[in-house]
C-alpha cells in the first residue's frame, strides 16, 4: 500500500469519492483514482453507474413503505446520499451509516448534526453482530420492523476467509420478514480490464477481490431475489426515462441485485 509524503495512505472511501467528483479526498487517494481515469479509460462508469443503482434501490424501497435503512460500509457522503432518497420518499425514515474511515465519520457526523433520525456510527462490516448492538443502531433501528440493509460497493472489499457470505446470513436471519437487502458487487468478466482493475485494487488496499455471477447470488443466500434479478448495475431498474443499451465492457463490471426475506 502506497502512501503519500505526510504518510496518508489511499482510503477507499475516498477514492470512491473523488471518482464521483468529491473533494473530500488527498492526492494519494487522486493518485490512485486518476490510475483509473487515465489508465483505464471508460472505468469510472463503475462508481457511477453502482451509485445511481443505490439510488434506485433506496428510492424504491421508500416508496414500498421501508421506514428504516442500515447502510454498511456507507462511505463519504455525496449526492442523493441514501438518508436524503429516503426521507425525500418516506418522511422521517431512519437511516444509519456505518463505516471505519475517520474521515467518513467526520464528515458524517457534522452533516448529520441537526437530523435526529439519522446518524453515523464507527463500525467495522466484518463484525455484524457490534453493528447491530451499537447504542445508536438500537435507538433508531428495529429489527423486529421491516428494514432495508444496504451493502453497496463493500463486500468486494472482502476477502474469501471474511466469508462475506456469513455477514449477509447474520443480516438475513435478524431482519424482519418484509425487510430487504440490496447488494453491489464487483462481477468479474474473465476478461482484461476485470484483470486490470483487480490488479490495481489488490497493488493498492492489499485486498478485495471481484467475483462471479454464481458467487453473488451465492452471497444472497435463502433470500428472495427481486425482479430483474442480478444484473449490471445500469441495467437494474434503470429510470423510465433512460434510454435502454448494451452497458460497456466496463459497466458490466458492477452488478446489483434486491431480495426480500419472506
Amino acid at each position: 500500500m502506497v502512501a503519500d509524503e505526510g504518510g496518508q495512505a489511499p482510503s477507499i472511501a475516498r477514492v470512491y469519492d473523488y471518482l464521483l467528483g468529491g473533494k473530500d479526498n488527498y492526492p494519494v487517494d487522486r493518485e490512485v483514482g486518476d490510475h483509473f481515469k487515465v489508465n483505464l479509460p471508460g472505468s469510472v462508469a463503475i462508481a457511477h453507474t453502482n451509485r445511481g443503482a443505490l439510488i434506485r434501490a433506496v428510492r424504491i424501497l421508500a416508496r414500498g413503505g421501508i421506514r428504516q435503512f442500515i447502510d454498511l460500509g456507507s462511505g463519504l457522503p455525496t449526492a442523493d446520499n441514501v438518508h436524503q432518497v429516503a426521507q425525500r420518499h418516506r418522511p422521517g425514515a431512519a437511516v444509519v451509516y456505518v463505516d471505519t474511515d475517520p474521515t467518513v465519520l467526520a464528515h458524517g457526523r457534522a452533516l448529520l448534526a441537526e437530523n435526529e433520525s439519522t446518524t453515523v456510527v464507527e463500525g467495522d462490516v466484518r463484525d455484524p453482530d457490534a453493528i447491530r448492538r451499537h447504542p445508536e443502531v438500537e435507538r433508531l433501528i428495529d429489527l423486529r420492523q421491516p428494514v432495508g440493509v444496504i451493502l453497496s460497493a463493500v463486500l468486494h472489499h472482502l476477502n474469501d476467509d471474511e466469508d462475506p457470505a456469513g455477514i449477509v446470513r447474520h443480516w438475513a436471519e435478524r431482519i424482519a420478514p418484509g425487510s430487504h437487502v440490496f447488494i453491489s458487487h464487483f462481477r468479474s468478466g474473465h476478461n482484461e480490464e476485470t484483470e486490470a482493475a483487480q490488479a490495481k485494487l489488490i497493488d493498492t488496499f492489499g485486498r478485495g477481490r471481484w467475483r462471479t455471477d454464481a458467487e453473488l447470488h451465492a452471497l444472497f443466500g435463502t433470500l428472495t431475489l427481486q425482479p430483474p434479478g442480478i444484473v449490471p448495475a445500469v441495467q437494474w431498474r434503470p429510470d423510465p426515462a433512460e434510454e435502454p443499451r448494451t452497458p460497456t465492457v466496463w459497466e458490466q463490471l458492477i452488478a446489483a441485485g434486491l431480495a426480500k426475506k419472506a
